[in-house]
């Protein structure tokens, strides 16, 4: 990852990502900047060039309140992003106190009684930190039910469990960043980060655009190599004492063809022996145990 601050970063993205007619400006013949000009946003803000040229470049990092929304506006933002430029000027030892714990022994045993409904715990790094029998039983093709970013961009099973893969990708990638902008010196995120910029471009330029975009509560098409095309509801929640931590569970509408696939995959999966019925339970938590698992397969 770069050695430019968060902040200076996503200033430079945003900018670059907006051209002079996105906001009404003349586009002024040939240009050789890509994007918007540095003194452009310093405009329309209401600061002075040199002291956006510092908040891009690293050596201002505490704007007021007023600044950020003045940016967020000449930015064009949404609420989303605009959350997101805000936590990036936050101090570590915020940002710390909303690490990654693990999983609650209540949140295991609700998950596990949904034997109706495939249910994961992630992490911020989208580390799956636990998840029920009929998760794993839906993840199965995949090499392992680890990471999802791991699974989107590297494990060759992804392409086809995602019929709409471009979707997927950029959804994984706004998540991962909007993670990020909670604590961008968390170690395990970087590692997911740089170790998937190695092995995908698309993941990497994916990265580069600074997206920013949370779980949702809205469908997907899914395909099993089993039970085929699926069509779900999903929904992610925030886990309660440990912000960080989302619980993400999948629907299907009653008596449809995905909730016979369902039954179908509940049936594989009550084929697990006990000792994978603990894994499923308890999927490699916690995120220790996870510290290699996007090294390829071992």
């Amino acid at each position: 990852m770069s050695d430019a601050s968060p902040l200076g970063q996503f200033l430079r993205a945003r900018r670059e990502a907006l051209s002079p007619e996105d906001v009404g400006l003349p586009a002024g013949g040939r240009r050789r900047v890509r994007g918007l000009r540095r003194e452009e946003v310093a405009l329309r803000a209401g600061v002075s060039s040199d002291y956006y040229m510092r908040l891009e470049q690293g050596r201002e990092a505490s704007p007021s309140s007023q600044v950020l929304d003045a940016l967020a506006q000449a930015l064009q933002l949404d609420e989303e992003a605009a959350d997101h430029l805000r936590r990036l000027t936050l101090g570590g030892s915020w940002r710390r106190r909303h690490g990654q714990a693990d999983v609650s022994p209540q949140l295991l045993r609700l998950m596990d009684g949904w034997s109706q409904t495939p249910a994961f715990a992630l992490g911020p790094a989208l580390d799956v930190l636990a998840c029920n029998a009929l998760a794993i039983a839906l993840h199965s093709g995949f090499e392992r039910f680890d990471n999802l970013a791991r699974m989107v961009f590297v494990d060759p099973a992804g392409r086809d469990f995602y019929p709409d893969w471009d979707r997927a990708a950029h959804s994984c990638v706004a998540e991962l960043r909007a993670a990020y902008g909670y604590d961008p010196e968390s170690p395990r995120i970087v590692e997911v980060v740089e170790t998937l910029s190695e092995q995908s471009g698309e993941f990497a330029e994916l990265w580069a655009r600074h997206e920013v975009k949370s779980k949702a509560q809205e469908g997907k098409n899914l395909r099993h190599p089993q039970v085929g095309d699926l069509e779900i509801q999903f929904s992610a929640f925030t886990v309660n004492g440990a912000p960080h931590q989302q619980l993400v569970v999948y629907q299907a509408e009653p008596a449809s063809p995905t909730a016979e696939a369902f039954t179908l995959l509940r049936s594989s999966a009550g084929e697990l022996t006990p000792s994978d019925e603990d894994v499923a339970r308890q999927n490699l938590a916690p995120t220790e145990k996870l510290a290699a698992s996007l090294q390829g397969p071992g």
